[in-house]
């Protein structure tokens, strides 16, 4: 009602090569629960933790983490989140907990690198920056951030893990092969531009080898993000054209991103600050920072917590305290 031109406008809110590939990664990752591998390397990661629940999830958070820098959060998450339920499932641990870290760490690592995550490549290119500057001047507050989340890893009681009990999952070859074919090719098909061609890639190669994924396929998931990137969108237009004035360099842009990024996810909020050419780096640092806290602020930890079916209140349990305590300790650095 407040914005009659948006039945019109809708379809150019939805970014299209972001959906397809999502929806591409969303296959491949079924592909991979599907196969088994997850339940057959969930032992494995227990015994390298050394059978401690502490161990694992430093493991699983160092992992993701650097994961993240390379094939960006939601990849990760996509990726990660399966083989952490499993895991979590098996060792009977706190997969809420678990997933919730998995998320924060995915968010943290991907604010590394200009290709870590969507927010980071708008501002790479709408700046101009160069890759080992972007790195060198996100690489304190990245450091910073991981160490936080090590700190509320380190409170998990270093209790004894036991494998006893695994179950009986046969490892699907041929499934497993397809998947991490698809799996790789939407991850260079997106690096060269092709989004719909990894989406096309990967439905064929399940139609010929591997039908049951698409049976058990969430499709709901893919109505969701459209409707988020509906939602996002719609609200940065509204607050773009509403003529707000944002702060547009220090602390007090530092403290508008992260804070825009709760309400509206983080990469809408890139978008809408954008417009008046901001300091480049407390922009980046905010809408980074701002992944994590409410379950909007990233992408990443909505396909998480619809992975892995975890409560909204149980991630913000967790998230929340993290998102002010990473607010707090950066802001007194950027002072």
């Amino acid at each position: 009602m407040v914005d009659p031109g948006l039945p019109r406008r809708t379809p150019e809110l939805i970014d299209w090569e972001s959906l397809s590939v999502i929806t591409a990664l969303i296959m491949a990752s079924k592909g991979l629960e599907l196969s088994g591998i997850f339940s057959r390397l969930a032992p494995h990661l227990i015994r390298a933790a050394n059978h401690s629940e502490r161990r694992l999830m430093v493991l699983f958070i160092l992992v993701i983490s650097l994961s993240s820098a390379v094939i960006m959060n939601d990849t990760a998450m996509l990726v990660f989140i399966p083989l952490v339920v499993a895991t979590s499932k098996i060792a009977r641990v706190d997969t809420a907990r678990a997933v919730t870290l998995s998320a924060i760490a995915a968010n943290v690592g991907s604010a590394l690198t200009p290709i870590g995550n969507p927010q980071n490549i708008i501002i790479w290119h709408s700046y101009g920056l160069g890759f080992m500057e972007f790195v060198r001047s996100m690489f304190p507050f990245v450091s910073l951030w991981l160490v936080i989340l090590l700190a509320f890893s380190i409170t998990i009681k270093n209790r004894k893990l036991s494998v006893e009990w695994i179950p009986p999952v046969a490892l699907r070859k041929t499934l497993l092969v397809v998947s991490l074919v698809s799996l790789v090719a939407d991850i260079l098909l997106t690096e060269i531009g092709k989004a719909p061609l990894a989406f096309i890639f990967t439905l064929f190669a399940f139609l010929l080898l591997g039908r049951e994924v698409l049976k058990g396929f969430d499709w709901a998931l893919v109505l969701t993000f459209a409707f988020i990137f509906i939602d996002f969108n719609e609200l940065a237009f509204l607050l773009r054209n509403a003529d707000l004035k944002f702060p547009t360099g220090g602390v007090g842009l530092f403290f508008v991103s992260a804070v825009l990024s709760q309400l509206f996810s983080n990469v809408p909020a890139t978008v809408l600050l954008l417009a008046s050419k901001p300091e480049w780096l407390p922009l980046s640092l905010g809408v980074n920072v701002g992944g994590s806290g409410i379950v909007v602020g990233s992408m990443a930890n909505l396909i998480a917590l619809r992975i892995a079916g975890v409560s909204v209140r149980d991630f913000h349990r967790y998230s929340i305290p993290y998102f002010l305590v990473a607010l707090l300790v950066s802001a007194l650095f950027l002072l």
